[in-house]
């Protein structure tokens, strides 16, 4: 038997609404949820549904939704097809298709499309000129009545925060038990959404159709309403446990109003100050955060050129054991790294430089150009793609975790200032310094999606 799990996750699966919103927080079973909500027509030959997610990579990546999926659809004799998009076909000729809207210009790749169930993944990933766009999408003749689905993690300032505000508390930022499940109705006009607890009620106020209004509705998730995940990987927990602040609170405890704020990353108070450099230090790197401006009366505050050297050690700890932070022009920060490489080399041995890389020729050319000046060393390049929110999380989680020790030293006071500004503070250079020596170690704690062993799935305790 393949069934949901009592609580939220059936709920999900049990609700009328038009359109119904399931999870905010990680490891609720969202995934299993929506691939599961797909086989309630597989026996209606004409019906398809369509699974999206924003890139194709959430798509196909190790563990994503098509991995996912091979657990759940051979169970029913499902074929799998890989090209041009990935899809099973049932045996009835019923489908489901996974697909991802990149722009909001590729909405218009399903401009006359009929689409019975719409699934977005992770909604807070899509614009809402996406979500209602395809909505125009969402028709059906094949007999099911067109309805939509959606899973997500909380974000305080997407869209999605204001779609569901009704269901969560805005003062805390939780969502408010005794309103998970219930029904509402919204009707769109001239682009402004209105809510009433009727169709009724809205077509009285706005002038609308009673047919124009849909049933909106929220279920709020955790981690521990998905008791098969715990019972597979009781380790992810305390994964989630581990994370920074803000990300803890927002993907395990579902808060939809934390933002980051000045001191919710890094403080001072918890690290561990050491006078000497451990002898336990197994890789060093030292990762430059370039500028080349200096003080003048056209730019009295440029960007810091900043080099933060960091250990891993062989008890799993961490060590910051300098950073330097200065502003000077391009030749005069170029002899800096230089001679902090020969420093390095000469006090900690074999030491990783890593040198950031921006996108297009002229920042090929600018690693190039350190590449060439820095031969003989251990030098690496790398290409930001992420926001520094987001580069800067691995090394908070160990930082909150009291794992990262910090050489005394006269630059300490400069360095804490800044960490503990972040990411409120008009300067980040340190910062990305830091976070980024961090992510080039070799190991790195990692919080993410959970693995699962070997023989062993959701599926094996629930047939």
């Amino acid at each position: 038997v393949i069934k949901p799990q009592k609580g939220p996750q059936e709920a999900f699966l049990s609700s009328s609404a038009d359109v119904c919103i399931y999870g905010g927080s990680a490891g609720s079973g969202k995934s299993y949820a929506i691939l599961l909500e797909v086989l309630r027509h597989t026996n209606n030959k004409n019906f398809g549904a369509v699974v999206f997610r924003r890139s194709m990579p959430s798509i196909t990546n190790e563990g994503g939704l098509w991995d996912t999926s091979k657990e759940v659809y051979p169970l029913l004799n499902a074929k799998p097809r890989a090209n041009p998009r990935p899809m099973w076909t049932f045996r009835t000729g019923s489908r489901v298709t996974f697909a991802h809207l990149e722009s909001d210009k590729t909405v218009h790749d399903w401009h006359g499309s009929q689409i019975p169930l719409i699934v977005f993944d992770e909604l807070t990933e899509f614009s809402r000129h996406q979500f209602f766009y395809m909505l125009s999408r969402n028709r059906s003749t094949c007999g099911v009545t067109p309805y939509i689905r959606a899973t997500t993690n909380p974000d305080a300032d997407s869209w999605v925060a204001d779609f569901i505000s009704w269901w969560i508390n805005q003062e805390t930022g939780y969502p408010i038990p005794e309103r998970s499940g219930v029904i509402r109705y919204m009707v769109r006009v001239s682009d402004s959404i209105y809510w009433g607890d009727s169709r009724e009620e809205l077509a009285e106020k706005y002038g609308t159709d009673i047919s124009d209004a849909k049933s909106v509705t929220f279920i709020a998730a955790t981690i521990f309403d998905n008791q098969e995940l715990l019972k597979v990987n009781p380790g992810y927990l305390a994964n989630l446990k581990s994370l920074p602040t803000v990300e803890r609170e927002r993907l395990l405890g579902g808060n939809w109003k934390i933002r980051p704020a000045a001191g919710m990353y890094f403080k001072r108070s918890q690290v561990t100050m050491i006078d000497i450099v451990p002898d336990d230090v197994t890789e060093w790197v030292r990762r430059w955060d370039l500028a080349a401006t200096e003080v003048s009366e056209n730019t009295p505050t440029p960007d810091w050129t900043a080099g933060v050297l960091i250990g891993k050690r062989r008890c799993g700890r961490y060590v910051i054991a300098n950073a330097l932070h200065v502003r000077q022009k391009a030749g005069d920060v170029r002899a800096l790294i230089k001679n902090t490489a020969l420093v390095d080399k000469a006090k900690y041995g074999r030491v990783k430089i890593v040198i950031p890389q921006d996108p297009g020729q002229a920042g090929k050319d600018q690693f190039e150009s350190y590449s060439i000046m820095l031969s003989g060393f251990y030098v690496v390049r790398e290409i930001e793609s992420k926001n520094k929110i987001v580069r800067a999380e691995p090394l908070a989680a160990q930082w909150q975790a009291g794992n990262v020790d910090v050489l005394v030293g006269p630059w300490n006071e400069e360095f804490f200032t800044e960490f503990e500004s972040f990411p409120e503070g008009n300067f980040d250079d340190s910062v990305d310094a830091g976070a980024g020596g961090f992510n080039n170690l070799s190991h790195i704690a990692n919080a993410g999606l959970p693995k699962i062993p070997a023989g062993q799935s959701y599926w094996t305790k629930m047939r």
